[in-house]
């Protein structure tokens, strides 16, 4: 289970990051709404595939995050937080929607603006 919840997280992320985050050279998003989140406690997820790892922690950088990974028992603990309030433009309603379910997932709080 844990498992296919990380590989639909990773395909989410990946398909959902905005052109700036991205680095495709171009900083300007034409924003419809935007996602405001932040979770101020430390989070830890256990993953056992490098690969996820590295999208997950990745994703979770460009968004401001702190990010540690410890290795231990044939997997590591990705941790990660982002005590202050970020916003993360995006260009649709539901783009918005989804990036507010998948920061919730990773127990942030999250809210999307008009």
């Amino acid at each position: 289970m844990h498992r296919l919840f990380a590989a639909v997280l990773i395909a989410v992320s990946a398909s959902f990051l905005p052109a700036d985050l991205l680095g495709s050279g171009s900083n300007t998003v034409a924003a419809a709404e935007v996602v405001h989140y932040q979770c101020k406690e430390w989070k830890a997820k256990h993953i056992h595939d490098t690969k996820k790892i590295e999208t997950i922690a990745g994703t979770l950088k460009k968004l401001g995050c702190e990010v540690k990974q410890e290795k231990h028992n044939g997997h590591v603990d990705l941790k990660y937080r982002c005590p202050k309030e970020r916003s993360l433009p995006v260009k649709s309603h539901d783009e918005a929607v989804k990036w507010e379910k998948w920061l919730k997932e990773f127990g942030f709080k999250a809210y999307h603006t008009h």
